[in-house]
């Protein structure tokens, strides 16, 4: 009696029949989360870097790449706290791009020769070799990689965008400084920042800003990648000097003119309010996006990785085989220093398989050729496939509870990916609430075991009335 009893109770109720449910339910896929990578990279490089990677549950097919770099003494963690507090991981979730999160503990070095060369050994090179490594071992796009951080990762990203046009297509830096910085009594073979610099004590003319970013890469005649900057104007860490340097800097090796296309004042910009330059290139589009935040501190701290304004910027809202600008403009180079005039109107070096020709080589402030042969255009993009969905978690009935959506797990990944939890279910016995082919073979066979000591005792009952 006590075992019918306590069947009908719980064939009236929800309790045992969800806690069925769960238990033979098939296994769901585990969340994503920020995982360890390990393996990544190649000798020679800082033995204190380690590479995270954060891939959403639902990826988009070839998806974009975007590094996030910590600041002075920050991990991977800490900095993937702070782009959870600004919706950048969110929108990951949402657009299904692929995050590269470097750690090292300390300062990222931006002040080196050795950070300063192209595959050098140092911090800068160990960023790209795990771009490089994530692009083959998730299928992310080559063509569409990006950058963002903070403070020494603002650094870094203003580094990376010069160092490395040809991978980089854009990125947001804050509170950084100009590439390629140092006081002119500070060591070549410093690892770190440039005090000088941080202090606002170095300034060089928009000329010989861009040879400096230029000389990393002297044989690059590609397009640039765009630059987005963030800055409090009573940073009292990286003077506000840098952004305005830094604008300088920029201006001049993406061909714009020094004053900006538009101004916008008193946007609200975490608690303060800010200006926002603007500068559009001769297609229309913006390449140069500068944020100064009136009365904000180094950071500035609340306003940190803000996606509203970071993810359309970077395009990665955005579908398609090739980076936003580039499907919109071409792949033309972005011209050299002021007064280098276009040669044959040449086209720029092909650098993401796009366009048949691209069109001729702005060259600064000089003429651009007239013909433009584009002989070095790239090949024909290749169409991006839509974004595949991912499986969604169990969506349990009733009003207390919330199924998690589950991801595949990352075998190459330092640590086992942690599991979804299952949402409990309310009492509403909402069954109705889960999507279609929610439930296995084995859940429906749970379940009739479960109500057929229900339905035999009723029948015995009957056959004794009829006897």
């Amino acid at each position: 009696m006590r075992r019918l009893f306590v069947i009908r109770r719980l064939a009236n109720g929800c309790v045992l029949v969800t806690a069925a449910l769960v238990l033979t339910a098939a296994p769901r896929a585990r969340a994503a989360s920020l995982q360890q990578v390990s393996n990544w990279g190649g000798p020679g490089l800082p033995t204190d870097v380690t590479m995270y990677v954060y891939v959403p549950d639902r990826v988009a097919s070839n998806p974009p790449v975007l590094t996030l770099i910590h600041y002075c003494g920050g991990t991977a963690a800490a900095v993937f706290g702070q782009a959870q507090g600004g919706g950048v991981v969110s929108a990951a979730d949402q657009y299904g791009f692929i995050m590269v999160v470097p750690s090292s503990g300390r300062c990222w070095d931006v002040e080196s020769n050795k950070a300063w060369t192209r595959s050098g050994g140092g911090d800068s090179d160990a960023i790209k070799q795990m771009v490089t490594y994530a692009i083959g071992k998730y299928g992310a796009n080559a063509n569409r990689v990006y950058s963002t951080g903070d403070s020494s990762g603002g650094m870094m990203t203003e580094l990376l965008l010069a160092l490395y046009p040809d991978i980089f297509k854009a990125g947001s830096a804050f509170a950084g400084m100009p590439a390629g910085c140092r006081g002119s009594n500070e060591s070549a073979a410093s690892m770190g920042y440039s005090g000088a610099c941080a202090g606002g004590n170095v300034t060089h003319t928009a000329q010989e800003w861009g040879d400096i970013v230029r000389n990393m890469d002297p044989g690059y005649m590609g397009r640039r990648p765009r630059v987005q900057m963030f800055h409090g104007n009573a940073d009292m860490t990286i003077n506000y000097k840098n952004f305005t340097e830094a604008e300088t800097e920029w201006t001049d090796v993406l061909s714009l003119s020094s004053n900006p296309t538009s101004t916008i004042m008193n946007l609200p910009l975490g608690n303060h309010q800010a200006t926002r330059q603007q500068w559009l290139n001769s297609c229309g589009y913006l390449v140069l996006d500068g944020f100064t935040s009136i009365g904000g501190d180094h950071g500035p701290s609340d306003a940190l990785f803000e996606a509203q304004y970071v993810i359309p910027f970077l395009g990665l809202d955005k579908t398609g085989a090739v980076d936003p600008e580039i499907a919109q403009c071409g792949n033309g180079g972005a011209g050299g220093g002021a007064g280098a005039g276009g040669a044959a109107g040449a086209g720029g070096r092909g650098g993401g398989g796009v366009g048949g020709g691209g069109p001729g080589g702005n060259g600064g402030s000089g003429s651009a050729g007239s013909s433009g042969a584009g002989s070095e255009g790239g090949t024909q993009g290749r169409g991006g496939d839509q974004g595949s969905g991912g499986g969604g978690g169990m969506a349990s009935g009733g009003g207390s509870g919330t199924g998690t959506g589950g991801a595949f797990g990352h075998d190459d990944a330092g640590g086992n990916p942690t599991g979804a939890r299952e949402g409990s279910g309310g009492c509403s016995c909402a069954f109705g609430a889960s999507k279609p082919n929610e439930f296995s073979p084995a859940t429906v066979l749970a379940f009739a075991f479960v109500a057929a000591p229900l339905v035999r005792p009723r029948r015995r009952k009957r056959f004794r009335r009829t006897r």
